[in-house]
């Protein structure tokens, strides 16, 4: 998480769900605090944003693929079902 000195204060209310989320995670030690549990909550919204976003970017690049573009994409991906899962 961030240093101390490079963190903004903020005020807000959450709904009680909510709250009683942030202060589980601060329970069971996933966080040290409430401000810890926040950091959480927004950088997994955040990586799941991030995720959602790049499937999209992806399924447009293969939806737009013709012609020997696909054809070549279409070769590496049966290679790859060749490979031993890692």
């Amino acid at each position: 998480m961030p240093a101390r000195s490079n963190r903004r204060k903020i005020s807000t209310t959450v709904a009680p769900e909510t709250h009683a989320f942030l202060k589980s995670l601060v329970r069971r030690g996933k966080a040290a605090n409430l401000a810890e549990a926040v950091d959480r909550a927004v950088a997994f919204a955040r990586r799941t944003e991030s995720r959602k976003r790049l499937d999209a970017a992806t399924a447009a690049y293969y939806d737009s693929l013709a012609g020997e573009s696909l054809r070549a994409e279409q070769k590496l991906e049966k290679l790859s079902r060749r490979l031993p899962p890692r």
